[in-house]
């Protein structure tokens, strides 16, 4: 792992920690301040919204101007809206803070990805290193609320939500020396295409089924650990170290996946990782400590952690390289599409049914997907 692909994950990291740790802090304001699980749900949805949008934009925009430009854009948005919590803590400053912070995160993450996925040279390469800069995101994961919940808990949200906003401008001091690869110029045998063309491969369409299966997992543990945690009573640092153990155990498991990819196909650890999460939502209702939580918290992490790399190694390998960005910024709009109304179904289901029901359903509902997952060994390239 060379330095700059430290430093790009380091950057990497307290950008997506300022989101995070948003994520986590700003639901429960609203849950002290008596808003109910659906107001959450809509809460937690506005992270995704505004992704929705731009990600095509973003990943255009990147593939016609690299890496840092779409960053230091995205840095701004992070830090604009983590202080405008700061200076009004309500309900509809939260929304708006949801939004930029969210937009901001996914623009940058496309960049990223585009930058790291054109330096591998082979396959295995590119499973590697997005094994690598997957870390970031998974560990930032467990930065950002566990230090939003420590500074809650010390000093009040305000106090919390101004951390978040000296994370982005931090993750710029880290990004602004990077190297800026060459543009690629498009094939002269390419013929101009909608994004909507990529979709139109089967394969590619897989993929993102499949990664919207997993993602949607991702999105149930994020929105329902603060719900269920406040039902019981317990404190923001202890829901933060819940969900901070899920993203250390994602990060821990990503320090590995380069040598555990090197050994198996995209494909095996993919449809693995479905029916182990499948498993674990299955059980999850049945634990009622924070230390039974935290430890199923773990194991879903080790589960979905290792999903991501090798999606983006598939994605990278089955796309044209000078529609990269577009097709990262295609994937990236459509799991934020579902991102956007999955909390918000969760949140009303879990207020009619209870959040039990939400665990089994994603569990039945990744077990049938799973015939999916196995259905991408068809790609040679993989």
């Amino acid at each position: 792992m060379s330095r700059e692909l430290v430093r790009l994950i380091t950057g990497h990291v307290f950008l997506h920690a300022c989101m995070a740790g948003m994520r986590m802090a700003a639901p429960l304001l609203a849950l002290r301040e008596g808003y109910s699980a659906a107001a959450v749900g809509v809460l937690l949805a506005l992270y995704a919204l505004t992704q929705v949008f731009l990600a095509l934009p973003a990943g255009r925009y990147a593939d016609r101007h690299g890496l840092k430009r779409p960053v230091a854009w995205s840095v701004g948005a992070a830090t604009l809206g983590a202080g405008a919590a700061v200076a009004f803590p309500v309900f509809p400053v939260l929304c708006f803070s949801a939004l930029l912070t969210g937009g901001a995160t996914g623009a940058a993450v496309i960049a990223l990805q585009r930058h790291v996925g054109r330096a591998a040279q082979t396959p295995t390469q590119l499973k590697q290193v997005f094994s690598w800069l997957a870390i970031g995101p998974a560990f930032s994961n467990f930065l950002g609320p566990f230090v939003a919940g420590l500074v809650i808990d010390h000093a009040g949200f305000r106090w919390a939500f101004f951390v978040m906003a000296v994370l982005p401008l931090l993750a710029w001091a880290f990004i602004r020396g990077a190297h800026e690869a060459a543009l690629p110029e498009a094939s002269a045998r390419a013929k101009p295409g909608r994004a909507w063309d990529l979709v139109r491969e089967p394969m590619f369409r897989r993929l993102l089924l499949v990664n919207w299966f997993l993602s949607s997992a991702w999105d149930v543990h994020t929105f329902v650990v603060p719900v269920l945690g406040h039902e019981r009573g317990m404190s923001a640092s202890v829901i933060g170290t819940i969900l901070g153990a899920f993203a250390m155990a994602a990060a821990l498991v990503r320090v590995v996946l380069p040598v555990i990819a090197a050994r198996l196909r995209e494909w095996t650890l993919v449809a693995g990782a479905m029916i182990a999460t499948a498993l674990i939502y299955a059980v999850y209702p049945f634990m009622h400590t924070a230390l039974s939580m935290g430890i199923c918290s773990v194991l879903l992490g080790i589960a979905l952690g290792t999903v991501q790399p090798m999606i983006m190694s598939m994605l990278h390998q089955i796309t044209p390289h000078h529609r990269h960005g577009e097709a990262v910024g295609m994937r990236l709009m459509v799991i934020n599409a579902s991102s956007v109304a999955m909390p918000m179904l969760f949140g009303m289901a879990g207020a009619v049914v209870g959040v039990s029901a939400v665990f089994w359903t994603v569990s039945a509902w990744l077990g049938v997907g799973s015939r999916l997952a196995f259905g991408l060994r068809d790609d040679k390239k993989s």
